[in-house]
């Protein structure tokens, strides 16, 4: 299974967004490009730059590989309604963001662990693919034996604790750790500083 192996730190300084909460003191520290040339001036970019960073920038925030990330791209433009906003719900509504957003693990890259070691399970089956598309209706739990292992010891403490908001499209029983996907995801739902729209603009070149 691929992925991109680059510190989690020095990407979202690239992006200058915060793509995992470890990134956060990264990102207070330097807040500008890694490299030699990082804090250089550079000459106002290009629009297929803005694309460029803006798709960059979404695709290792939901942690997608190039031709994954084209593949939901291709399906969000078939389908009907805004194409910006079937990608975002596309992406929400995989199995280790899904996760995430419930608060189960405390980043997607986490979640994506979860997921892939068979801690999760879906509607009481298991799983282990982490792109799976959630729907309306399915039952998020972790697996019965996993509850004793160390990683899952104090996430009920945890879950109750935890200030992050619920999206609209999930429900969360934190007593008993099981979590309801209510309805489709919507724009808001989303991280709001995404423009979507420049990522279908660059695919569409």
């Amino acid at each position: 299974m691929a992925r991109n192996l680059t510190p989690i730190s020095k990407l979202s300084r690239r992006e200058g967004v915060q793509l995992h909460p470890k990134a956060a003191k990264a990102l207070a520290k330097r807040n500008f490009a890694p490299g030699q040339h990082g804090q250089a001036r550079r000459p106002k970019p290009s629009d297929y730059a803005v694309q460029l960073r803006e798709k960059q920038k979404v695709k290792r925030l939901y942690g997608v590989m190039e031709k994954q990330f084209r593949r939901y791209v291709g399906e969000a433009e078939r389908r009907e309604g805004v194409a910006g906003e079937n990608l975002l719900r596309l992406l929400e509504q995989r199995l280790d963001n899904a996760v995430y957003r419930l608060g189960l693990a405390p980043s997607r890259q986490a979640a994506r662990q979860m997921v892939t070691h068979a801690h999760i399970r879906l509607n009481d089956k298991k799983v282990d693919v982490p792109s799976i598309q959630v729907k309306v209706g399915d039952i998020i739990t972790i697996k019965e034996s996993s509850k004793k292992k160390p990683l899952f010891a104090d996430l009920a403490e945890q879950l109750k604790n935890d200030a992050r908001e619920m999206p609209s499209w999930l429900k969360l029983d934190a007593k008993k750790m099981v979590g309801t996907v209510t309805s489709q995801p919507l724009r808001e739902d989303s991280d709001n500083f995404i423009e979507e729209q420049l990522i279908i603009e660059f695919y569409s070149r």
